[in-house]
């Protein structure tokens, strides 16, 4: 996708952070953007700051996690603006400080429900409407670099196994949509200046209710990667056709090690395959599943 002045693009978590930065920097565009968050609070200033900077806002009160809601919220995206041409599935939430046996069933059905379960009704309620007109689009699924290895020190082990599922969920995707002029790319931010450490703070009753502890938002975060830059490094990825969207460059080195372990493994394999006498067996290159 190379055009987008008059083009609509949707992004979900708008309100603030990565969601609010994207939403900026298509208005710069040109574009008109509908911006879907659960806090009503955030909502209007999100959408004025869209308008300030040229385009078009539709601010929509939805929880990604409601299908119905979702639907609606998209017809109603077509009847204000016609075509959808981008969808930004980014809103998420946080568990933090915890190991994955502390982490409670609560806690689990938050984050999967909304880091995970949202996107993949984003994907499912939009991409459809977007191949129906034919024109190019693209598709934007909000992973981390958590979701390509696990940091343990950070004890964020549940929101890692989120945003795996958005990383396969998104390759899955690109696959399916290969021979369209639909584009897939997901986005795998590191330290953001984004609120989403704060989310514990407004969540659901059905969830366990909000957290009533200190606000223990890492510096790191605080001082992070500014919303509007990422979005910038999205414009550009999409421009590109990119299925990997990373922003931080010293990231590098953190999936080379995790590579190298893999790597590691294999040879580990072959060395057991070795003693076994099974390296000339079909089953050694998958061919027995």
């Amino acid at each position: 996708m190379k055009d987008f002045k008059g083009k609509t693009a949707v992004v979900t978590g708008a309100g603030s952070g990565i969601g609010l930065g994207l939403a900026r920097t298509f208005a710069h565009e040109g574009m008109n953007v509908a911006l879907i968050d659960n806090r009503p609070d955030t909502l209007p200033g999100a959408a004025a700051q869209v308008r300030e900077f040229g385009g078009k806002a539709l601010e929509l009160n939805v929880d990604v996690t409601d299908r119905v809601a979702l639907t609606l919220a998209a017809d109603e995206i077509e009847r204000t603006f016609g075509k959808i041409h981008v969808v930004c599935n980014n809103a998420g939430v946080l568990v933090y400080g915890k190991h994955i046996l502390e982490t409670t069933f609560n806690e689990w059905d938050w984050i999967i429900d909304n880091s995970l379960i949202g996107e993949i009704n984003g994907v499912e309620i939009f991409v459809p409407r977007i191949l129906k007109h034919g024109e190019p689009g693209h598709v934007v699924n909000t992973s981390s670099i958590g979701g390509f290895q696990v940091r343990a020190e950070l004890l964020t082990g549940a929101y890692s196994v989120c945003k795996y599922g958005v990383l396969a969920l998104t390759e899955a995707l690109a696959g399916d949509l290969a021979d369209t002029n639909v584009g897939v790319s997901v986005l795998a931010p590191a330290a953001a200046n984004t609120n989403i450490y704060r989310s514990v703070f407004h969540r659901p009753a059905k969830y366990g209710g909000p957290y009533k502890g200190p606000d223990d938002t890492p510096d790191e975060l605080k001082n992070g990667m500014p919303g509007d830059m990422i979005g910038r490094r999205v414009l550009a990825a999409i421009r590109d056709g990119d299925l990997y969207i990373f922003t931080h460059y010293a990231t590098k080195a953190w999936l080379e090690r995790r590579h190298q372990r893999i790597i590691d493994a294999y040879d580990a394999t072959e060395r057991w395959a070795k003693s076994e006498g099974l390296l000339e067996k079909a089953w050694v290159a998958g061919g027995a599943r």
